[in-house]
């Protein structure tokens, strides 16, 4: 039976350049580092980033996979991301059950979200 999610992996043929940018620009703090692969986790989910030899340039299919990163205050968030760089795909806007999204790329193409649960 499944339990519930354990983790998401980024594959990657630039490991550096993402790491950098979910270390540094997400502000993310690495669990496990090793040559080919960096392991971020919060409670029992892991969201690896790994250098895999059958994966070239950035990604095909951008919207295939979305990874949803929790915030508490998604325009203090956006703003920060934004002073760091990033370019917003969609905006902070409220949802019809409630909860606000905002979303933005990876530096590989890769769709990212940030998701702010209903008060």
């Amino acid at each position: 039976m499944i339990q519930g999610l354990a983790g998401v992996i980024v594959w990657t043929d630039d490991l550096e350049r993402l790491v950098e940018f979910y270390r540094d620009t997400l502000g993310l703090t690495p669990h496990s580092v090793r040559p080919n692969f960096v392991s971020f986790r919060w409670g029992g989910v892991r969201l690896g980033i790994g250098k895999h030899s059958k994966v070239e340039g950035k990604t095909a299919e951008p919207f295939r996979i979305m990874i949803n990163l929790g915030v508490d205050d998604i325009r203090g968030q956006c703003e920060l991301l934004r002073e760091r760089g990033v370019r917003l795909v969609r905006e902070p806007q409220k949802e019809h059950w409630g909860g606000w999204v905002a979303t933005f790329s990876d530096p590989d193409g890769n769709t990212l979200q940030l998701l702010q649960q209903p008060e």
